[in-house]
């Protein structure tokens, strides 16, 4: 049975500052989640063209999350089935993320993603049709909340405390009860979240399972945009292109050693020219 839930984020800031954030947190948390055994693998990320988005930016991705798999998810298969193979269409304010497991070939998740500048109170930013609009299930974050589960444990917890917090270049917070009525700037990222795993006996537990995983990033991820306000408050998108440049090589580093870096300007060149090749060693491994 295919899931459709859709996420609605409010964030205390504007959307350009939101574009910047986030693409700060990606890069900062894939840096603290790799290593020489998971984490994630960047294969190519370059600017597209298209008819359905327009101008954007094109990444692929391979993400090794085995140490996460829950524990009855290891019973029927091995720990590498938890490697992930994303692509990316990031056409700000609108995106789409495709998310294939080799593993279970009739897994597929596709997140879609609207900005807007508003408090969560867009009803149908999606375009959805009435059978749509009657499967799908709606869900606000409140990135103040400090609740945990299982994933939120598993992705990682973060310590911030916003209805204490201050941000010092921005003089934004705390979140107190109801911010997200009263806050200025202020933004929605609105992802809707489409999950099918037709497989016999435990797909439905599957999907549920992913879908909690996604809420939890999406809350830890989000979170980490807010904390993180006075380490990407006020860079550009100039500044923030090639801090990402330079840390897309730094990983694939990190990982899987398939590059030797001497100094940035020798990793931004390399990066450059080894795309094809990586893409290929993974397909092959």
């Amino acid at each position: 049975m295919v899931q459709l839930k859709e996420f609605r984020i409010v964030m205390p800031m504007s959307l350009e500052e939101y574009q910047v954030a986030q693409m700060y947190m990606v890069m900062k948390m894939q840096q603290q989640s790799t290593n020489g055994d998971e984490g994630v693998e960047v294969l190519e990320n370059k600017r597209f063209q298209d008819d359905v988005f327009g101008k954007g930016q094109y990444t692929s991705k391979v993400y090794r999350l085995q140490s996460k798999a829950p524990a009855w998810l290891t019973t029927i298969a091995p720990k590498d089935a938890l490697v992930m193979q994303e692509e990316a269409w990031n056409a700000y304010p609108r995106c789409k993320t495709v998310i294939k497991c080799p593993y279970f070939t009739k897994f597929s998740l596709t997140i879609e993603t609207v900005h807007r500048a508003d408090n969560g109170t867009s009803e149908n930013v999606h375009g959805l049709n009435e059978e749509q609009l009657a499967a799908r299930q709606v869900e606000i974050i409140d990135i103040a909340s400090a609740e945990t589960d299982y994933w939120s444990y598993a992705i990682g917890s973060s310590s911030f405390d916003f209805p204490k917090f201050k941000s010092t270049k921005s003089g934004r917070g705390p979140l107190l009860d109801g911010w997200q009525d009263n806050c200025r700037p202020v933004m929605t990222a609105y992802k809707l979240v489409t999950i099918d795993a037709s497989y016999w006996g435990f797909g439905y537990r599957l999907e549920q399972a992913l879908l909690a995983g996604e809420r939890a990033l999406f809350i830890e991820s989000h979170r980490n945009c807010f904390g993180w306000i006075d380490e990407w408050f006020g860079l550009t998108m100039q500044q923030i292109r090639e801090l990402e440049q330079q840390g897309d090589c730094l990983l694939n580093e990190k990982i899987s050693k398939l590059v030797l870096l001497t100094d940035a300007t020798d990793c931004e060149q390399r990066f450059t020219h080894s795309s094809e090749r990586q893409v290929q060693q993974v397909v092959h491994t």
